[in-house]
């Protein structure tokens, strides 16, 4: 059989590599084009793309289908599966009907549940105890095609979306391999998803790291964990921005939101609209990460300020 891959980061590398190392031969790799990245701004390309460099195997960068002459393009490559992992594009219609088996999606989430484009972050900022992998036949939706597999995993409290990344996909690229064969030889029906339960995600930015302390400690505690590493959690204090890399959330009355408290043995709080959160690690702008006890030795004035809320 001849695959067509098609993926961004490193979510989608595993599951590359268990096809490259298999018995079907992967004609090309469809990622996003290069982007300038870094003080120099030099080309940066992605996860998936060092990845095809590396087997020697075609790769197109793509920024569209409707570009001239992408469709054309594709077909001729006579795919028999386009596989999916977080390309970043709807495929449309015309894209879809190309391959007799269709285009398989892999999605990090038990869908209906989490469609769209941010679906581990918003288990996490749920409060969700369960996530998951689901192997979808692409339709013309939002993730809404039929299911092919999924597979349920635990949420632990110290997961964040960076280690909920790396695990789901080790999980789809084992999924993926046990599937694929299956939908090949025409023995999988596939399952429609029920339009019950269905929610959607949407793309994250970077305002919405900054913390508002009117908020309860265990939501703000579920937010730090959904935006590591990106946007990642902030304040505002002596003028500069306040990174709050690592906390944990304490039970308790309503406080002064944002009041900064000694919790004792050296450790630092913040009251929040519930409850308090314990700060573990923070960086101050411009200088490096520490430990909130080591940031405290510096700051003795940190103790008693007021951290501003959103409203």
């Amino acid at each position: 059989m001849r695959i067509v891959f098609m993926g961004v980061p490193e979510f989608a590398v595993p599951a590359l590599e268990r096809l490259i190392s298999g018995e079907h031969q992967v004609v090309a790799v469809y990622t996003q084009p290069d982007k300038p990245a870094g003080r120099g701004r030099a080309p940066s390309f992605s996860a998936v793309k060092r990845v095809a460099l590396e087997h020697g195997i075609e790769v197109r960068q793509l920024g569209s289908f409707t570009e001239a002459g992408a469709i054309d393009s594709l077909a001729q490559l006579s795919p028999d599966v386009v596989v999916v992992a977080a390309f970043g594009q709807i495929l449309p219609s015309t894209v879809l009907t190309i391959p007799p088996f269709g285009c398989i999606n892999i999605h990090p989430s038990l869908l209906p549940r989490h469609r769209g484009p941010t679906p581990i972050p918003a288990a996490i900022l749920a409060g969700d105890d369960w996530t998951g992998v689901s192997v979808i036949l692409l339709d013309k939706g939002v993730d809404s095609g039929p299911i092919l597999a999924q597979r349920r995993v635990l949420i632990s409290p110290q997961d964040t979306t960076d280690s909920l990344v790396r695990k789901l996909a080790q999980i789809a690229a084992q999924l993926l391999e046990e599937t694929l064969p299956r939908w090949l030889s025409r023995s999988l029906i596939p399952q429609p998803q029920p339009e019950e339960g269905a929610t959607y995600t949407k793309l994250l930015s970077k305002g919405e790291g900054e913390v508002d302390w009117q908020l309860p400690a265990s939501q703000i505690w579920r937010r730090m964990r959904a935006f590591y590493p990106w946007p990642g959690c902030y304040t505002a204090w002596g003028g500069r921005m306040l990174k709050i890399v690592k906390a944990a959330h304490l039970p308790g009355e309503r406080g002064e939101p944002g009041r900064v408290v000694p919790l004792g043995r050296g450790e630092v709080g913040v009251q929040c609209g519930e409850g308090i959160l314990m700060l573990l690690r923070v960086q101050l702008e411009g200088r490096r990460e520490m430990s909130a006890e080591d940031f405290l030795r510096g700051h003795r004035d940190f103790i008693g300020a007021i951290l501003p809320s959103l409203r």
